[in-house]
Formats: C-alpha cells, structure tokens, sequence
C-alpha cells in the first residue's frame, strides 16, 4: 500500500531550486480580510461551477450548476452558449450569496476547449446537422474533423510544429474547416468563433479580445511572434479568416489574468447580482487554470519551485499533463511548445488522456453488474474500492494491485491524446472470463485506473526523454478524491503525488486570475504564491515497483499489438 503523509516529509534529497527567483507573498494584513473576495468560474464538460475566495485564496462559497449536452449523431457533441451563460449566472449568484459581506475585487474564468459560434447580433448560430441556432457550441471532445485534421496535418505547415507535430480533431481549425464545407450557411452567418472561455469574458464585459493561453493552444496562434500564420489559414482553406484580418477568431490577444475592456458589464452584473465596472482577468483552459491552482506551490525544504522536475495532472472527463520550462521543447505526441500559456513568460508542454473519468464510467456502468451495486446506494467508487480490499484479503494477495495480474485493459477507447497522438486507435481487455459478478466488475475498473496511469507513467517517460526531470505530480480534479486512482498513479508512475489544500484547484485557479485582474497581486507567479498551498503527499510503495513494471509492459505491448492487427487488416485491401 501507499504511504501518506504529510506536505512537510521533504528531506534534504527532496529540496529543488532554481535560478527563478521565489515570487514574495504580499502583506498578510492586506489579504486576510474576509471582506474582499474574487469569483472564479469554471465551465467543465457537464456543468458549470463558481467559487469566492479571500485574496489568500481561502474557499467562502462555491456553487454548481449541470449542463446539457446534445449528441445528435456519432461523434457529434453540442451544447448551447445560452444555457451556459445561465448556469454561471446562477452559480454565480449562489455562491456570492453564500459569502455574506464580501466585496468581490477581481473575476476570472476558465473552461473547456469548446468552439462557439454567434451570429453580427450576438445570438447563437447553428453549428448541428440539425440547425438548431441553440445548439451552437462543438464541445471540445467532438471527434467530426477527423478528415479536415488528417488534410492539415499532409501539409506538414511549419505552425504544427507547436502543437506537438500535429494538429488535433480537438482543436479548433479542424473544427472551423469543418463548419465551412459542411454547414456554409452557418459559416457565413457566424461573425465570432470563440473558445469557450473566451466567450464568456465576452459575455461578462463586451470585450471581444482573446486569451493567448486559448489561442496558442488550440488555434495555432503563434504567441512567441504575437501573430497568426496567414499562409498556414491560406493554405488549409480557411484564408476567408486572413482576408478578414482574423477578425472572427482574434485581433487582440492578450496574456491571461489582463483586465478586460470596462470590467463587468451592466448586463452581466444584473445576472449575477454584482455591482458594474469588477475587473475581469483574460481567461485560461480548464486545465490550465488547475495547473495555476498547483504547479507553483512551496513544498517544505524548497526556495523556489523546480518546473523540471514538476507535472500538473488535472483529472476530469479527460486529463491533462502540463510541464513548463524556460525554453521550449519539442516533444513528439505531446502538444506544444506554446509560450506563455500556463504561466508567463514560460513555455508548457501540454500532453493528455482523452478518456478519463469518461472511461471509467463506461467501464463501470455498462457492466452487467452495475444495477446491483447502484442500487445498494451511496457512491459506486467506495463500495468498489471496499470491495477491492476485501477481494486482497480473500484473496490473500500482496497488495491490492496484484488483483489484476490476469487482466489488462488498454485505455484507449477514445483515441490515445498523448504520446502517441492517434484518435483512432481503440481500447482493448485482455483477460476476460466467462464470470460477470461484482468481484469481476471490481476487477476491471481495478485495471481501468492502472491502465490510466500506465498512460501517465508513458507521458511522463516521454517528456523526460526531452529534458524534464519529472518526478512529482501536483494533481487536482475530480478524481483526486479517490484513494484506488490516487494510490495506482504513485505507484504506477514511481512519483509523488501532491494534492492541493484547496480541493477545487481548478476553480482556485480561476481566482487567481480574477485576483490579479483585480490588483491584489502584481502578476500570476504573485497570485500563485499567495493563494495555493500544498495539501496531502502521496508516495509511492517500493514494493508495488516490480508488478507495475511487468504490468506497463503489457500496456505497452497491447498499444503496439493493436497497430500490427491494423496493418494486417490492411494488407487484403
């Protein structure tokens, strides 16, 4: 089993340092008030979530809204813009209403990698084979651009060498090219293609201008040139946008936590209850924002935070794996080097999984078993992992892990994201009885998490053949309160897992950028220092060492297997 401890275990081997200087914290007088809070909104995949926060970064109120999602045919995934807007307008307005007395200084946003589409008025535009203007918004896991992605890519643009070698389905030019030859109605009504969190610091204050941590990451924008790639929109098909000046995908963009136009609109301050003019900070990725709520604390034994050595993983429907360094490095299968879009002034490398949670609840809820256990009420996690321990004793099994020595999944039912950057590869069980109990559902989502974080341990082997020195892993989001997906990654990986004090990293994340908007720190690495501490550390088990070993080999065989049935498959054609 895993050790858990606490943040202070660091010893003498653990202490990093770097040449950064270690940003100063501010006045603690000046932040402990209760009375001035900021508001960080975060827009996931299935629901909308704000949060108020003291300007150190103490959790007052938090509020969450779900969303609706439309999946109108396969690999189609929609939402609408409006109904977003209200869900945030309401959390909001709950979580504010559950800090009494606070005056709020300073907003900030994050979300999903969502294109959204509006119409010269402002309303929505259709971007569904069904035409429906309310459903307006690709959600970023819509995988319909697969052949506009594979057709950029053949170009081999001089661009892609900044999203990893490759663009992704997920990302938005494939998307965009798309639209274009098979909604032109729709693109020609669009006036304003908007990243999700940048459709909603458009909504909360008119302004029209860009984040550069959105841009960069998923448009191509070029933010260590401040330019777009005219030639690469010429050449892919989408040269409307360079004939336009990019008027509909950017002309301004600017670093993230920056004030936008006026502050909080009138409008937008009658949805929420909030008074006009609250500075809005350019907003981040959700991801990012988790990254910001964990990759800059000060553990015990340091002065500075050494980035090599650092991976913010942030858990939800999918993962992401972020490093950032002072230069950029190309690391083949892993998106970037993109300047300054986690923190400023540093490049991230942005790798991932793009079936996380999503994974794990397929494998659990299609089991035939699944009724059962639903039924006997409560969370389906806990009375899994009870039943995992109680399996290891009957069992009379080493540790936990070994449960699944004769059964292997390779996680990839959504395409593999990270290294291997290929979305059409697919999952695969090897192991399987004729036996479908509760023991046998226990089982499979034991080597469901292993299989997730055998795909963390081949990212982070990657990113370290280039340069990093990765040995810790600051995690947040949903899945890091489950003990069986927290204990299989340290172990699997042979890192330490830091989990954040804050819970609701991502959301903290947010704050920061609504705090330094807001004038309460001078830049993110201040507001970084100032508002996120380390929590619970999580070490690895030396003795689970060997059968994660034996089992990654396995994880990797099953990968390259797949490929060798393709490639027979291919030879009768």
């Amino acid at each position: 089993m895993v050790a858990l401890a606490q943040a202070g275990i660091a010893g003498e081997d653990d202490k990093m340092s770097d040449s950064r200087p270690s940003p100063e914290r501010p006045s603690p007088d000046r932040l402990s008030s209760d009375k001035i809070g900021v508001v960080g909104v975060d827009v996931g995949s299935t629901s909308a979530r704000a949060g108020v926060f003291t300007a150190d970064g103490r959790a007052l109120g938090r509020h969450a809204v779900p969303i609706g999602t439309w999946r109108p045919m396969a690999d189609h995934v929609e939402q609408s813009s409006d109904d977003i807007w209200l869900a945030v307008s309401r959390c909001v307005r709950e979580a504010v209403a559950d800090s009494p007395g606070v005056r709020i200084a300073g907003i900030g946003f994050d979300a999903t990698c969502s294109l959204v589409a509006l119409g010269r008025d402002g309303r929505p535009v259709s971007v569904s084979t069904t035409g429906e203007d309310r459903q307006n918004v690709i959600v970023w896991m819509d995988h319909r651009a697969g052949a506009q992605a594979e057709r950029i890519n053949a170009g081999g643009h001089e661009v892609l060498r900044y999203v990893g070698g490759a663009v992704s389905l997920e990302m938005q030019t494939p998307k965009l090219l798309w639209l274009r030859e098979h909604l032109p109605q729709s693109w020609q009504r669009s006036a304003l293609f908007l990243d999700m969190p940048d459709f909603l610091t458009w909504r909360a204050t008119g302004s029209e201008a860009r984040s550069l941590c959105s841009t960069v990451c998923k448009w191509t924008y070029l933010g260590h040139e401040n330019r777009w790639d005219e030639g690469f929109f010429r050449a892919v098909g989408l040269g409307e946008l360079a004939d336009e000046g990019f008027a509909r995908i950017g002309r301004q963009v600017l670093p993230i936590a920056v004030p936008q136009g006026g502050g909080l609109s009138a409008e937008a301050a009658r949805d929420w209850g909030l008074e006009p003019g609250i500075p809005v900070g350019t907003s981040a990725i959700d991801a990012h924002a988790g990254g910001i709520g964990t990759i800059g604390v000060t553990l015990p034994g340091e002065e500075a935070a050494d980035f090599d050595r650092r991976l913010a993983l942030v858990g939800g429907t999918s993962s992401c794996h972020m490093t950032v360094s002072a230069g950029p490095r190309f690391v083949p299968g892993v998106w970037g080097p993109y300047y300054s879009a986690m923190i400023p002034g540093l490049w991230l490398n942005e790798a991932g999984q793009s079936a996380v949670g999503s994974l794990v609840d397929h494998v659990v809820q299609t089991h035939v078993a699944y009724p059962a256990l639903r039924e006997a009420g409560g969370s389906i996690f806990d009375r899994l992992n009870e039943r995992l321990d109680q399996m290891a004793r009957a069992e009379r099994v080493a540790l936990p892990a070994m449960l699944t020595a004769g059964l292997h999944v390779d996680p990839d039912f959504h395409g593999n994201r990270s290294p291997l950057a290929d979305p059409t590869l697919r999952g695969t069980v090897a192991g399987l009885s004729l036996n479908a109990g509760p023991d046998d559902l226990a089982r499979l989502y034991l080597a469901t998490l292993q299989a997730l974080a055998y795909g963390t341990r081949h990212i982070i082997e990657t990113l370290n053949a280039t340069g990093y020195r990765v040995d810790t892993i600051l995690a947040s989001g949903g899945f890091t309160k489950n003990p069986v997906f927290l204990r299989e990654h340290a172990d699997a990986t042979g890192c330490r897992l830091v989990l954040a004090e804050e819970p609701e990293a991502v959301l903290l994340g947010s704050a920061v950028l609504g705090a330094v908007a807001g004038g309460l720190y001078k830049d993110v690495e201040a507001g970084m220092a100032g508002m996120t501490r380390a929590g619970r550390v999580i070490v690895p088990d030396p003795a689970a060492r060997q059968y994660h070993a034996r089992k990654y080999e396995v994880f990797r065989r099953m990968s390259e297997d797949q490929r060798a049935y393709r490639a027979l498959m291919r030879g009768g054609e």
